[in-house]
């Protein structure tokens, strides 16, 4: 059932006009100018028609104003979002933009290259920018639940990424559910890094933060150095990453006099919450953070056609190495290869999820999307362990779980023991096809010049139960990583 709206669908633009809504260098845009320039840009998009009736509509720009106008407008117009990553190769775009089938690619100007007019010239797609959309003033919108909203693609950890279709209803109960649950206000203050072609930095940080009010500072990279800077100003209360940015600013604290780093740390400690996800958060990590900020870091298990399922608590116990439990609205369970339901917490299965968050499909791959549902419950592919009602994640049954000698082990549990290691600062671990075994256990590390794969070994006997302990060693100075930070364990697979 449509609903007319006098208002853009992102009620707070209106409802605090005069709050600043974005934060850019030296430049503070209100909410009233946030609603301003994104009615200009619905009127451009339209361009005197009633409706974009569901037309993808693909967008290429860092953190600013003009992707924020973007995000809401196209939305506002009738169309499907498709935000994409500014750090993306000419191969992917062409993926992305030939997958969601686009018309056009707004983009900012820096952003042009020759590769990517001849991407554009082989779909037959329009390129221009933001400025160059006509000034046509909009009649008010129209908007239905089930509209399509939003498509974001997959990581593509393990296949070629799918297109990820959110409907309106499904992108909102992602923004109400977490500004409950982690307790959103309009004096929140938060710094947005991430990127913003997936649902960590387009909800979980952006579409919350404005939705309660609250004031975004945009940035186009993350620097450890300014933001730092900026936080021991006090000028955040909330702070979101991925495990390896909280990496990278601890071995940035471990560089500076204690004077400077006391100055950051109580900035973090002054804030009301610090949140990890994306990957998992090495329990090394956990504690070194909460030791460095007196924070500990709340950790979350979402996916891209979930948003966030499950969640330590805001107020309460956060477990290290544990993801909490269903957010609400969320209704998990277990199951096994056969997908029967499994009751005893301590037999791993595959999570079922169903929830209000969910997906409604993969963008014209019917037999994907079919596929990902048992019954209406969406079949995540993760493996997963309950500890005293705490959720802990055991790794994707596709990359994360090694079949050994009849045993099933966690890639994970056997990176977070390695870590533990003074040698060995990043680790990834895969299973490697062999024929006595199924798979073995292999691990590719970055480690300083004092590592010793036998010294390790031997280190392991009493971390690990022998058959975990990797018989094969790759060292190395970086692990392939996508745009969220995750290991890309596919591409490991050649290094063995």
């Amino acid at each position: 059932m449509a609903t007319n709206h006098q208002a853009l669908w992102f009620p707070p633009l209106e409802e605090c006009p005069e709050r600043t809504a974005l934060i850019d260098g030296e430049t503070e845009v209100s909410y009233r100018e946030v609603c301003t320039y994104s009615e200009r840009l619905r009127g451009g998009l339209l361009n005197g028609e009633a409706s974009l009736d569901g037309e993808r509509v693909a967008f290429l720009y860092p953190a600013s104003i003009e992707y924020v106008g973007l995000f809401i407008a196209v939305i506002a117009a009738g169309g499907l979002a498709v935000p994409l990553s500014v750090h993306a190769a000419p191969a992917e775009l062409h993926h992305f933009l030939d997958t969601a089938g686009c018309r056009r690619l707004i983009l900012a100007d820096e952003l042009r290259s020759d590769a990517l007019d001849v991407v554009c010239a082989d779909l037959s797609i329009n390129l221009l920018s933001a400025n160059e959309l006509p000034h046509i003033a909009p009649a008010p919108p129209t908007l239905a639940d089930d509209q399509r909203a939003l498509m974001v693609f997959t990581s593509g950890t393990t296949g070629k990424p799918k297109g990820v279709v959110h409907t309106l209803a499904s992108l909102r109960a992602q923004i109400t559910s977490l500004i409950g649950a982690w307790g959103w206000s309009a004096d929140d203050r938060i710094p947005l890094f991430l990127p913003l072609h997936h649902v960590h930095g387009i909800v979980n940080v952006l579409c919350c933060a404005l939705w309660s009010g609250a004031a975004v500072s945009l940035f186009r990279r993350f620097d450890a150095q300014t933001i730092g800077h900026q936080v021991a100003d006090g000028q955040f209360n909330v702070f979101m990453a991925v495990p390896t940015i909280y990496v990278k600013l601890i071995a940035y604290l471990d560089t500076l006099p204690a004077e400077d780093r006391g100055a950051i740390t109580q900035g973090f400690r002054s804030m009301r919450l610090n949140v990890s996800g994306s990957a998992a958060c090495p329990v090394s990590v956990f504690e070194r953070w909460q030791e460095l900020t007196h924070q500990p870091l709340l950790e979350r298990y979402g996916m891209t056609e979930l948003g966030m399922a499950l969640s330590n608590p805001y107020r309460g116990e956060r477990r290290p190495g544990h993801v909490g439990q269903p957010l609400p609205g969320v209704v998990i369970k277990r199951v096994d290869e056969a997908g029967n339901d499994i009751t005893d917490s301590d037999v791993p299965g595959e999570l079922a999820v169903k929830s209000s968050t969910s997906f409604y499909e993969y963008w014209e791959r019917p037999d994907a999307t079919e596929e990902a549902f048992d019954d209406g419950w969406f079949l995540t592919g993760d493996i997963a362990v309950i500890d005293d009602g705490y959720y802990r994640i055991l790794g994707r049954a596709s990359i994360d779980i090694i079949k050994s000698g009849g045993y099933k082990l966690s890639a994970l549990e056997i990176e977070a023991a390695l870590l533990e290691h003074p040698s060995i600062s990043e680790v990834a671990v895969i299973g490697v096809p062999d024929n006595e075994w199924g798979e073995v256990v292999a691990a590719a590390v970055v480690a300083n010049r004092d590592f010793d794969a036998d010294a390790v070994s031997q280190w392991c006997v009493d971390k690990l139960s022998s058959y975990k302990v990797p018989r094969l060693w790759q060292i190395t100075d970086a692990l392939p990583r996508n745009a969220m930070g995750k290991v890309t364990k596919p591409d490991l697979r050649s290094w063995f």
